[in-house]
Parts: structure tokens; C-alpha cells; sequence
């Protein structure tokens, strides 16, 4: 059986945030067994997943990725939407768009430090859109 969603998240600032319980309490009741594929229906922001105890973790991804992709490059072209707009969209790339998770025992069989990151790289993104879709 197939399940599917769309998911609409609060505007988040800039940076990475665990969306986890989130992403849980907009789907329900998971099946006993399966697998829960997220998509992130946008160019300029991302998902993954990686550690979720320690929010320096957060802190310090935002700051590597602003020191290897920089805003204002003088070789950018695509520039009409705002500094911070390619430097997201290369982000974006390099994070990519989707995650998959199994599903065991009516949970996310997600190791003990793992949460599912929205990575935001606008500065006013906006609202973002996922479709979370569950095969069981």
C-alpha cells in the first residue's frame, strides 16, 4: 500500500533545522513495516539527515557551507533574485532534495543520534513544501 502527503513547514530562518518530530506529527500512525521517502518540492532549500544531540553541529554546517559557497562571487550570473539566492541553490545541490528512512515497528528505524534536517539556505525562504510518501 501507498500513502502519500504534502507537508507544509513553517517559515525557518537560514540554517539547519531537525524537523523530525515535525515531519511524525503531520504523517500519524506509521505501518508496522515499510519505507518513508520525503521529498523537498524546492531549488533553494534541502533535506538530510545527520546528527540530532548536539546543535553545534547545526551551527557548524552553516558555517562550512558559507565559507566553501560564498555569496556575491563575481562569476555568478544568476544574481536577480538576491546574494544569498545561487549561493542556495548550489547548496541545495550538493544536499540534495529527498531522504529515505525505513520503517520498523511503526517507527523511523533512524540511528540513536539521526533526525531528519531541513536545510534552509534562504534567508527568507518562505514556507517550504514536502511530500512524504509511505510504502508498506
Amino acid at each position: 500500500m501507498v500513502h502519500q502527503i504534502e507537508i507544509k513547514l513553517p517559515q525557518y530562518n537560514r540554517g539547519f533545522h531537525i524537523i523530525t518530530h515535525e515531519i511524525l506529527n503531520k504523517i500519524g500512525v506509521l505501518p508496522t513495516m515499510g519505507i518513508l521517502h520525503l521529498f523537498i518540492k524546492h531549488t533553494s532549500a534541502a533535506i538530510t539527515i545527520n546528527e540530532n544531540a548536539d546543535p553545534s553541529v547545526r551551527v557548524d554546517f552553516e558555517n562550512s557551507f558559507n565559507h566553501l559557497i560564498k555569496e556575491n562571487e563575481a562569476f555568478y550570473t544568476h544574481t536577480y533574485e538576491g546574494s544569498d539566492d545561487m549561493p542556495a541553490h548550489i547548496k541545495a545541490s550538493l544536499i540534495g532534495s529527498s531522504v529515505t528512512i525505513p520503517i520498523t515497528n511503526n517507527k523511523l528505524n533512524l540511528g540513536t543520534w539521526q533526525g531528519i534536517y531541513l536545510c534552509e539556505f534562504r534567508n527568507y525562504g518562505g514556507n517550504r513544501k514536502l511530500v512524504a510518501t509511505i510504502y508498506s
